[in-house]
């Protein structure tokens, strides 16, 4: 067993004033995106201001964080929300979700589309493989904020989490999902949309991939309390969120290579 690294969730302290490092882990994707995107920028078009790329990224961080709020909301916990629903705003308990996220760029992608020029696709397979960034970097936060942990395991990895009432060896599923939506998606991405590719593909694969290795990790995450399991012991919420986003890659890879090829 691993012993958990006791790291503080706050990163700085000032007075009343508390800095969360799950707060930086946005800073830190949001920053990674729009750097690597300004590398991109050229071969995406060379017409593109710097300025145009910085009000892109800033529509899709304004999508990730409102999208990602109300989808947790309406996928996780809707008759809470129902009850009391000044607890939307209280973002610091935590609460936010990959597929609503995902929902809000979209939407923020299309209307950015609309007055820039661009179709939509042309803009979703610029931005899929800066998005494992944040992803990565979201991972590590709810690492360090010891949640989202895993089921009990005698593996050599496991670990004990302070927030674990149970207090057992769990897999560390948050380091998988780095591992996993993070590091291999964002080296699939980029191998994948170095050489030219039909439009919708590398959406598609972003799509695809993602959904696996969610769909993959969620069978050893425990799920959410409020929910459980929704059907046959196992599935859970994520995976059933995850099923759509596989077969919409899939559908999206060859519809892309069927048009190419017309």
């Amino acid at each position: 067993m691993l012993p958990y690294p006791q790291i503080d969730p706050v990163a700085i302290a000032l007075g009343p004033v508390k800095i969360h490092w799950y707060g930086l882990m946005y800073l830190i994707g949001i920053g990674g995106a729009w750097w690597l995107a300004s590398r991109r920028l050229e071969r995406f078009d060379p017409t593109w201001s710097r300025e145009k790329l910085s009000d892109l990224v800033f529509w899709v961080a304004l999508g990730v964080i409102l999208g990602g709020r109300l989808g947790y909301v309406l996928f996780y916990d809707l008759p809470a929300y129902i009850a009391q629903p000044s607890l939307i705003l209280q973002v610091w308990k935590g609460g936010m979700s990959f597929h609503g996220g995902l929902i809000g760029v979209m939407l923020s992608t299309w209307w950015f589309g609309r007055r820039n020029g661009k179709s939509f696709f042309e803009l979703m397979d610029f931005i899929a493989p800066l998005v494992p960034i944040g992803l990565g970097a979201g991972r590590i936060g709810n690492f360090i904020n010891a949640e989202l942990w895993g089921k009990a395991t005698d593996l050599p990895w496991a670990m004990i989490f302070p927030t674990d009432p149970q207090q057992l060896p769990r897999h560390p599923s948050q380091l998988y999902q780095f591992a996993l939506e993070g590091v291999a998606l964002f080296c699939i991405l980029c191998f994948y949309s170095r050489k030219p590719r039909p439009t919708m593909a590398v959406s598609g694969m972003f799509a695809l991939c993602y959904g696996i290795f969610r769909f993959i990790v969620e069978f050893v995450r425990v799920p959410d309390a409020q929910l459980g399991y929704l059907a046959f012991g196992w599935l859970t919420m994520g995976q059933v969120l995850c099923l759509p986003m596989i077969l919409g890659g899939l559908g999206l890879i060859a519809w892309a290579y069927k048009r190419q090829a017309r």
